[in-house]
């Protein structure tokens, strides 16, 4: 059974799995479903259509599943889905997504969104997501596991950070940064090679890092432009799925890549 507290406001088109909680002036509106073991605190406020996997727990003041901000919608049916084990800390915000893009706004599982940080509509997270507090996400963002987005870091909407990539503190995206990079912005945005103490924490092997820093020295240090560099990279690097992950992600970018 749940425990919903007699102070919360629970739609009868809600629906709940076993053993959630519910605290004191917690909201649940119409068409969120919440799997087995999420925790709503005092305050927190969710809304859908929404589907919610398990053990998700939602700090106070938070606001999921609201509407998009986007100056286009127009009330069109439009949701928000979620896997497990996510934490939602106070006055988080993460909107649904709009019509014009695709009408979803995906989250993974075991992500991290820390006080204040934002998930814009249409846009997707993977699994062991980190954003630290106050960070940013306009629409259409795409966030590949086990990245991170430092304190106050607004992303431009239709951006992609890859995965095991390190956004410092402060930092504006504008352009997609590479998966295993590290980017900081003391004074321009530029990328700083590879984010290697984050790849050791993640279980990555020396021989695995090596192939990787190579690849970044080639594209940062190597004055070469960067289609140059990825033609390099073909012909001189043995064959390496993080590497040819870094030169496929290269391949795909639209607004440029942070060097």
């Amino acid at each position: 059974m749940s425990e919903i507290d007699p102070r919360a406001a629970v739609s009868p088109r809600a629906r709940l799995g076993p053993h959630v909680r519910v605290g004191p002036y917690a909201v649940i509106g119409d068409d969120v479903e919440l799997g087995e073991e999420c925790v709503v605190h005092p305050h927190a406020w969710l809304g859908g259509p929404a589907r919610l996997g398990r053990k998700n727990v939602f700090f106070p003041f938070c606001a999921i599943g609201g509407d998009p901000q986007d100056l286009t919608y127009r009330g069109e049916p439009t949701r928000l889905e979620a896997g497990d084990a996510n934490e939602f800390r106070e006055y988080v915000t993460v909107n649904r997504g709009t019509v014009k893009g695709g009408g979803v706004t995906r989250l993974g599982s075991q992500n991290l969104l820390m006080a204040y940080s934002h998930v814009g509509h249409d846009s997707a997270l993977g699994d062991r997501v980190l954003l630290v507090n106050g960070a940013t996400l306009a629409g259409h963002v795409t966030m590949e596991d086990d990245s991170t987005l430092g304190a106050f870091c607004p992303v431009h909407q239709f951006c992609r950070i890859g995965r095991h990539a390190y956004v410092a503190a402060y930092t504006v995206i504008t352009q997609d940064v590479p998966p295993f990079a590290k980017v900081v912005a003391p004074r321009e945005t530029r990328c700083y090679g590879v984010n290697k103490i984050g790849l050791e924490r993640h279980g990555f092997s020396p021989e695995r890092i090596a192939a990787i820093e190579q690849a970044f020295r080639l594209l940062l240090r190597s004055k070469l432009n960067t289609t140059q560099a990825l033609e390099k990279m073909r012909e001189t690097l043995p064959s390496s799925p993080d590497v040819e992950e870094l030169v496929g992600f290269i391949g795909k970018a639209e607004r440029g890549i942070t060097k």
